[in-house]
C-alpha cells in the first residue's frame, strides 16, 4: 500500500478497505479476542442488521478501482477473490488462504507461472456459474483508464501488462492470462514473484461477468460473488445497503460467517459523532461498528475510565511504520554521521506521547513492523534509549565537522493526524535541541506536503514520512522504499533515500523467487537490518488502532493483516 496520504481513501486501506486512511489496515488484539470481547461463535446467531458508521464513503465500489488488502472489509462482503486473508485473530490472520480457488496457487518455472483451480459450485447473485473467464475479464477491465485506482502490481508483473489498455480498447485480452477450461486460470509473469498468492487477494481478482459489465456504472450494482449483494448505493458510496446473496453457499466459503441479514453502511460522519454514537449504543447503534474511525487520545482517556466501554474496544496493529526520511543528496544529510547523530538524538518517548501515548503508538527501531509475517528481526543500530542519547549525537556531529552544532529544517504536514503532523515535529525539534541541533519546522498543507516529499526534484533533506503494507510481508514494505529500480523521476517517488545498491536489488530479486513465505520473511528481516545500517531513515513508531463497537456486536475478530474489526465475522444477535 502506498502512503496513506495518497490513499486516504483507498485502506485500508484499509477500512482496509487497507484501504485506508491512517487506520486502515493490522498485530492482533492486545485486550480483546473472539472469546473474551465478542462472545465467540457460541453467542453468534444469524439475523439482524449490522450498521457501519464511517467517516469516509466507500467510493468507487467497483472491484477494478478499489485498492484493498486481503479483499478489503466492506468490499469483501460482496467481492470474492482467488485468495483472501485468513479470518482469525492475531498472527494466524496474517496468512493467505484460498477463497474462490481450491488452494493458494501452484507455482512453476521459478515462480513465473501460477495456476489456480476454482472450486465447484460457485455462483453469482443471479444463480449463474462463476468461471475462470470471468476472473480473467475482471482483471483485464482493471487495466482500463476509466477504471483506474487499483493496485499497480498486475500491470508490472503480467507479461504484456505494461502496454495493455483494457478490454474496452483491446478486445483480444491479455495472452498472459490463460483459461484452458471453466475452472482453471493460469498467469504468466515477466519475473519471479513468490508472493503472487498475496496479490490474488486484491479485488482486481474478483470475477466479473462480461455480459453484465456496465463500465463506470458497474459500481452502482456490481454482480455479487460474496455473501451479500448491493441493493442501494447512494452518493458514491456514502450509503451502501447490502442484503443476503441467496446463491452464496457457505460450503464454498470457509472465511465469511455472514451472520447479519443486512449491512447498512453510512458514511460522511464526523469522527467524534461516530465515537459518541458507538459509546451510547442507543437503538440501531447498539449493533454498529466502524471500519475507519479510531479513538483519539482524549476519547481513549474517557473510555479507559469506564469498564463497560473499555470492554467494547477492539485493539489491533496494521503493518505500518512512521519514520524520519533523509535525502542524502541534500547537505548536511549527505554525511552519514549527521544522519546517525540524529538517530541517536531521537527521544522516542516524547514522540510516542505526541502520537497519543503508549496505548496508540509503539516505539520502533526497525523499519519493518514488529510482526512475524513481515520477517521482523530486532535491531537498534543507533541506540538512543527511551529519551535519546544527546552525548553520542554530539560526538558524531563533531566527527562530521559540526562541533558547534548545526541548523536544519524539518518538513512535516499540518494535518492533525498524529503521524506527520506538528505534534510529532515539535517532539523531534525538542529532542534534537539537546544534541546541539537547531530544527526549524516547515509545515505544509496535506496536498503540498505530499507533492513536495514525493518528487525527486523537490524532496527536502529532512522530513516526516510513513508507509503501510499492501499485504503482511516485507516485500511491499522494503522494495518501494529501497529498491533502486523503483526510483521514479517523473511521478510519485517513495525511494526517499535514493538508494540504488546492487546487493540490495539482487537480494530483493532473490527473495521474490521464494515460494516458501516463511523463508522469505526471514530474508526480508535480514535485509531490513542490513539497510538500516545506512541510516537512511529513523523509525519512530508503529501505530495501534483502538476502535469502539456497539454493545450488541458479537464475535470480534481482529487479525494481524488488517488490525481492525473484520465485519465478515461479526454477529448482532
Amino acid at each position: 500500500m502506498r502512503q496513506p496520504s495518497l490513499i486516504a481513501r483507498r485502506v485500508a486501506v484499509a477500512s482496509v478497505s487497507l484501504v485506508v486512511a491512517a487506520g486502515a489496515a493490522a498485530c492482533g488484539p492486545e485486550d480483546n479476542d473472539a472469546k473474551s470481547s465478542g462472545g465467540g461463535d457460541s453467542q453468534a446467531k444469524k439475523g439482524g442488521t449490522l450498521s457501519v458508521l464511517n467517516s469516509n464513503p466507500q467510493s468507487d465500489f467497483d472491484p477494478a478501482r478499489l485498492y484493498t488488502s486481503g479483499g478489503g472489509n466492506v468490499p469483501s462482503l460482496v467481492f470474492r477473490t482467488l485468495t483472501t486473508r485468513n479470518r482469525e485473530n492475531g498472527a494466524a490472520g496474517s496468512q493467505v488462504v484460498p477463497d474462490l480457488a481450491t488452494d493458494t496457487g501452484r507455482p512453476s518455472k521459478n515462480a513465473t507461472v501460477w495456476t489456480y483451480t476454482l472450486k465447484k459450485g460457485l455462483k453469482y447473485e443471479d444463480g449463474s456459474p462463476i468461471t475462470s473467464a470471468d476472473i480473467k475479464y475482471g482483471i483485464e477491465r482493471s487495466f482500463a483508464a476509466e477504471l483506474s485506482g487499483g493496485a499497480p502490481y498486475l500491470r508490472d508483473w503480467l507479461i504484456g501488462g505494461a502496454d495493455y489498455q483494457g478490454p474496452y480498447k483491446d478486445k483480444k485480452g491479455l495472452d498472459s492470462i490463460e483459461t484452458p477450461d471453466d475452472l482453471t486460470i493460469v498467469f504468466h509473469l515477466n519475473k519471479p514473484e513468490g508472493e503472487f498468492p498475496y496479490l490474488a487477494t486484491q479485488t482486481q481478482f474478483t470475477p466479473v461477468p462480461k455480459a453484465k459489465d456496465t463500465g463506470t456504472k458497474y459500481e452502482q450494482h456490481p454482480v455479487s460473488s460474496g455473501p451479500y449483494k448491493v441493493v442501494k448505493n447512494e452518493n458514491d458510496g456514502e450509503r451502501l445497503l447490502l442484503e443476503r446473496n441467496t446463491h452464496w453457499s457457505a460450503s464454498t466459503d470457509a472465511e465469511r460467517k455472514a451472520y447479519p441479514d443486512k449491512i447498512d453502511v453510512r458514511s460522511g460522519l464526523d469522527s467524534s459523532v461516530i465515537n459518541q454514537r458507538l459509546s451510547s449504543s442507543q437503538g440501531p447503534d447498539a449493533a454498529a461498528v466502524t471500519t475507519d474511525t479510531n479513538l483519539g487520545p482524549a476519547e481513549l482517556a474517557k473510555v479507559t475510565g469506564d469498564k463497560e466501554l473499555a470492554s467494547r474496544v477492539g485493539t489491533g496493529h496494521f503493518g505500518y511504520t512512521n519514520y524520519i526520511a533523509f535525502n542524502p543528496k541534500v547537505k548536511p544529510f549527505d554525511n552519514p554521521k549527521v544522519r546517525q547523530a540524529i538517530s541517536y538524538a531521537i527521544d522516542r518517548s516524547s514522540v510516542v506521547n505526541a502520537a497519543g501515548g503508549s496505548s496508540l503508538a509503539e516505539p520502533a527501531t526497525t523499519y519493518l513492523p514488529n510482526q512475524k509475517s513481515f520477517g521482523y528481526t530486532p535491531y537498534d543500530h543507533f541506540p538512543a534509549g527511551a529519551s535519546g542519547n544527546a552525548a553520542k549525537a554530539k560526538e558524531l556531529l563533531k566527527e562530521a565537522g559540526y562541533k558547534n552544532g548545526l541548523t536544519v529544517t524539518l518538513t512535516h504536514s499540518n494535518s492533525k493526524d498524529f503521524e506527520t503532523s506538528p505534534e510529532i515535529a515539535t517532539a523531534i525539534q525538542d529532542a534534537l535541541k539537546k544534541a546541539g541541533i537547531t530544527v526549524k519546522l516547515q509545515g505544509l498543507e496535506s496536498n503540498d506536503y505530499s507533492d513536495k516529499v514525493q518528487s525527486v526534484t523537490t524532496e527536502p533533506g529532512f522530513f516526516l514520512a510513513h508507509w503501510g503494507a499492501d499485504w503482511p510481508s516485507g516485500g511491499p514494505f522494503l522494495a518501494p522504499i529501497f529498491d533502486g529500480r523503483q526510483i521514479v523521476k517523473d511521478g510519485a517517488n517513495f525511494n526517499t533515500g535514493f538508494l540504488n545498491d546492487k546487493s540490495v536489488n539482487d537480494e530483493i530479486d532473490a527473495i521474490n523467487k521464494l515460494t516458501d513465505l516463511d523463508q522469505a520473511a526471514k530474508r526480508w528481516g535480514a535485509l531490513d537490518k542490513k539497510i538500516g545500517e545506512q541510516a537512511l531513515t529513523v523509525p519512530l513508531f508503529h501505530p495501534v488502532y483502538k476502535r469502539l463497537y456497539g454493545k450488541d456486536v458479537k464475535n470480534i475478530v481482529i487479525s494481524d493483516w488488517t488490525g481492525v474489526l473484520d465485519i465478515s465475522q461479526v454477529a448482532v444477535k
